[in-house]
């Protein structure tokens, strides 16, 4: 799932790159006297993330090992560390746990490398199209899809029988429930940060569009614009539209349906984890479709993390190695059941065993695939016609600047925004060099 982003400054880059140099440089020297090659790893906090790593030390027998380094929790946050460290060429990354909208950016800084020969072949084979797409720049691979996402649209069954396939038809469902006295909020991210960017690219996809065209070097928009655009003000303004609309994010969309305030929600899949935690009794009637579309069913906007090697690595290839282990199928299965992040690999939705085979199947204490992900082949049907994020270097300056001009989405003018759109995204795509 990719978080918020927010304006940076350039200020005191030089500073700060001197200081992770000066750390690096320490890091270094420590590990040299170990004997054995310590392998950086820098990714976000995942709960269980320390056990995978721990499951590939085991399994590497001394070859290497692998130590984790926890990256900030918001996204922005995690992206400047990241670009601050590259760089200052810190020698002290080896993996870095990148967001599927960074991929880009970082390959064409020539910070990370490219999966080639056998490596690429391991990487590629078995994993779904839509993730590994989020990795290839120009034909080239340059990260290693370790977890994937997609939206749906989960609804209140017991409020909503049948849930529609269109943004009109939730608007008629919620007029319906509004008139009724029911709870008849459809919460979906409309606050100034990422989440408005994936809607908007979501609605836009559906209407046969793109914000940029497919190399990412030229804004597409155009009338799919002006169409996802005015369906995106109806709903805004219209009775599914939560008073918070500009201000929701994941976690306040999550809580209104879990609260009773919303019948349904546009959200990523931990959201049923949260609710079969926070509000069991709810769990029978919360249900998943499709995201919707304007005609029809709609696509959704992919997320995830792909797994690639710093430029600046010293053991390039043990990094590329130990990167295979973090993401194979087991440790995959690992992280869907216990941690709510979506396979990149097809055979781990089809897998039946309990996560520890050798014990009896129990949803609770030792559950499966199918147990934690009910919604697993609603996901698989989501990936196969799923849409990524404009592919670009420049993609962060691309969605500040998206998220602006959107926000509040009750204020938007579809013939004038998708003018400023066009406008502003032209310039973005002119920014020279990564912007921390």
């Amino acid at each position: 799932m990719r978080r918020g982003t927010k304006p940076r400054l350039r200020t005191g880059l030089a500073v700060g790159a001197a200081a992770v140099m000066a750390g690096t440089l320490l890091s270094a020297c420590g590990s040299e006297s170990t004997g054995t090659p310590v392998l950086n790893l820098y990714a976000y906090p995942q709960q269980h993330r320390a056990d995978i790593v721990k499951r590939c030390n085991q399994q590497a027998h001394g070859k290497y090992r692998i130590d984790l380094n926890l990256l900030p929790r918001t996204a922005d946050q995690q992206r400047e560390q990241l670009v601050r460290r590259l760089a200052a060429g810190d020698h002290g990354m080896d993996i870095l746990g990148v967001d599927v909208t960074w991929t880009a950016e970082l390959a064409k800084a020539g910070w990370i490398r490219p999966w080639t020969g056998s490596n690429r072949q391991q990487v590629e084979n078995g994993t779904l199209p839509a993730p590994l797409s989020t990795a290839t720049i120009n034909g080239q691979l340059y990260g290693a899809p370790n977890n994937t996402n997609v939206q749906l649209l989960w609804y209140r069954s017991d409020l909503m029988p049948k849930p529609p396939a269109t943004y009109q038809g939730l608007i008629d469902e919620a007029t319906r429930l509004q008139k009724a006295g029911k709870p008849h909020y459809v919460e979906v991210t409309g606050a100034q940060y990422e989440g408005l960017v994936v809607w908007f690219n979501s609605v836009l996809a559906a209407a046969g569009g793109s914000i940029l065209n497919k190399a990412g070097t030229e804004v597409s928009l155009g009338k799919p614009a002006v169409t996802a655009l005015s369906t995106m003000a109806k709903f805004a303004n219209s009775a599914a539209a939560d008073p918070s609309l500009s201000n929701t994010q994941e976690d306040p969309a999550r809580l209104a349906v879990e609260g009773g305030t919303a019948v349904a929600e546009i959200n990523w899949p931990y959201v049923y984890a949260s609710m079969a935690a926070d509000k069991p009794a709810m769990l029978k009637n919360f249900k998943w479709a499709p995201i919707p579309g304007i005609t029809g069913t709609g696509k959704a906007t992919i997320g995830g993390e792909n797994l690639a090697v710093s430029k600046y690595s010293d053991h390039p290839d043990l990094a590329f190695t130990a990167a295979l282990c973090l993401r194979n199928a087991a440790n995959q299965k690992y992280g869907a059941i216990l941690d709510g992040v979506p396979p990149t690999i097809e055979s781990v939705y089809h897998d039946t065993t309990p996560l520890d085979p050798n014990k009896k199947a129990d949803a609770k204490t030792n559950p499966s695939m199918a147990t934690a992900y009910p919604m697993r082949q609603a996901i698989l049907d989501e990936l196969r016609t799923a849409v990524s994020r404009p592919v670009t270097a420049t993609y962060q300056n691309v969605s500040t600047v998206t998220s602006t001009l959107l926000s509040p989405p009750k204020s938007i003018q579809p013939e004038s925004t998708e003018r400023a759109l066009r406008s502003q995204i032209s310039d973005a795509l002119q920014s020279k060099g990564v912007m921390p």
